[in-house]
């Protein structure tokens, strides 16, 4: 049986906890991980201990072989990522939610240790393989454990908030760098850095064992009993009050419709149209890479060194404080996500997101322009603040939202390693681009997030304020990929029992879906 308090906190008291002692520790991790490397490349005793990937002193001839050898091993991280995020399919369904954030978060420790004693560059790169799967696999999972122990009427704000935490463990990455960096002639310089995020590594380790499982997991494996005192503990009542009763109900309702729950159905498009809601999260993760927000974070220190000619320290104090726009961004989403909806966020920041490009690759390639250097600096700024708006946890919320109860892991795991492949994709090619093409790799960004707008308005269905029924019923009703958004415009709101009755009369009806329209 479940217990019947947590930390003796439940209810709103519960679900604050969670998120500060468990979610926030983990999503900074996230974000630190991000910036921290990006902030010590152009550190003189970090590029003495692996002159393989230095950019900085190497001769002409060489600087490009290290430019490449620098954005692999610096993308390895993002290449266990995609491993780690791809384990979820099968093991975050076999071990529930609790366990795979510890073991995963257990992994990254792991691999910090390795990272921050390194002296050779292979252990180097293998522990950045190693971090790359811990963090993988707890990025995958937090969003779904968190969105299925939150009420609905709050989910769209507390998966959001990720963003914000995203955020905040960047821009501490870019000022630990900067405090260090006036002793850069010894690598505690570098090494301090990357092994001061094991703090929040242990957070999370920690207090997830303290915390409850989620109930759509336990009743999905059987084990009704624990998920009913989960429930009460969360909605603050009785294990058998009519609220948990209705909870219970539509759990084993969400399970009924969604299949049965294997990888291949993701694979499947069917009645509920499986495949096409895994592409469409899938596609939004990977919105958020393409809108070239890790070419910003983590290269933020070389782009105002090297490429608008600042020195060290007011590149790094100002990399440190453009990180600060992050979580001031994702205050706006926390404040909006449920009020303006999904869609007006991403697509209203994918064009300010285009313009800042834009005006970066114009400004930028005005040499020796005091004003055009100011301006760029600007929509840095600008850069940063947009993204969390619209993309940092956004699409993480949009994801789970998006997913049947069923398949949610296995879906969030595709959608996740979506986010490593092309965040290994950026890491990899800019230091090349930047080499290669100067001011203009902005532009390729710039094309990316006008390409982005209009997708998301003519395939992304708005999820704001809708059950998991009435999803469901978007993509029941809809016959091919333009669809979504049309129905989800006009399909009335329904209270859950309509929902399913409108499933089960779906079932022996063709006309069964119509139930529960309002005239």
């Amino acid at each position: 049986m479940a217990k019947s308090s947590y930390l003796g906190l439940r209810g709103p008291a519960l679900s604050r906890a969670i998120i500060a002692l468990v979610v926030a520790p983990a999503f900074i991790t996230y974000g630190y991980n991000l910036s921290a490397p990006g902030g010590l490349l152009t550190l003189k005793n970090f590029n003495e201990q692996f002159p393989q990937i230095n950019t900085i002193t190497a001769p002409p001839d060489q600087k490009s072989y290290n430019s490449t050898i620098q954005g692999t091993v610096i993308a390895l991280y993002t290449v266990g990522g995609i491993f780690g995020s791809l384990s979820c399919i099968w093991l975050g369904d076999l071990l529930g939610r609790k366990k795979m954030i510890f073991m995963m978060t257990g992994v990254s420790v792991i691999g910090v240790i390795l990272m921050a004693s390194s002296f050779q560059l292979a252990q180097f790169i293998v522990a950045r393989l190693v971090l790359g799967i811990g963090t993988g696999g707890y990025l995958a999972t937090v969003p779904v454990w968190q969105s299925e122990i939150s009420k609905s009427t709050k989910r769209g704000a507390h998966v959001v908030a990720d963003g914000i935490f995203i955020g905040a463990g960047t821009a501490l990455a870019l000022f630990i760098d900067f405090g260090l960096f006036f002793v850069k002639e010894n690598s505690v310089a570098w090494r301090f850095p990357l092994a001061f995020q094991i703090v929040f590594s242990l957070m999370v380790m920690f207090f997830i064992t303290l915390f409850p499982e989620s109930p759509r997991w336990l009743m999905k494996k059987g084990r009704e009993d624990e998920a009913r005192e989960i429930l009460s503990v969360l909605l603050d009542c009785e294990p058998w009050s009519e609220e948990v009763n209705n909870d219970v109900r539509d759990i084993v309702h969400s399970l009924a419709i969604a299949g049965s729950g294997k990888f291949s159905d993701m694979l499947k498009m069917g009645e509920q149209r499986l495949f096409h809601r895994t592409i469409l999260a899938a596609a939004g993760q990977m919105f958020q890479q393409m809108c070239g927000i890790n070419l910003i974070t983590f290269y933020a220190t070389t782009i105002f060194e090297q490429y608008l000619g600042m020195d060290a320290v007011q590149s790094r104090i100002l990399a440190a404080c453009m990180t600060l726009c992050q979580p001031l961004g994702g205050f706006l989403a926390f404040f909006t996500i449920d009020r303006l909806g999904r869609r007006v966020l991403m697509i209203g920041s994918a064009l300010v997101l285009c313009a800042s490009m834009a005006i970066l690759a114009g400004t930028t390639s005005a040499q020796d322009n005091t004003a055009a250097l100011v301006v760029a600096v600007i929509f840095l700024f600008v850069f940063q603040f947009t993204f969390t708006v619209g993309y940092a946890g956004l699409t993480y919320l949009y994801a789970a939202e998006i997913a049947p109860l069923q398949i949610r892991a296995a879906v969030s795991a595709v959608a996740t390693a979506s986010v490593w492949v092309f965040n290994f994709l950026l890491a990899e090619v800019t230091p090349v681009g930047f080499d290669s093409i100067d001011w203009q790799y902005y532009i390729i960004f710039a094309v990316l997030n006008a390409v982005i707008a209009p997708t998301v308005f003519f395939f992304f269905p708005e999820t704001k304020g809708r059950t998991l029924e009435e999803i469901d019923q978007i993509f029941m009703r809809s016959k091919n990929i333009f669809d979504p958004p049309r129905i989800a415009r006009s399909l009335p709101k329904m209270q859950v029992s309509d929902a399913q009755d409108a499933e089960l009369d779906g079932a022996t009806s063709e006309e069964g879906v119509k139930v529960g329209e309002k005239s």
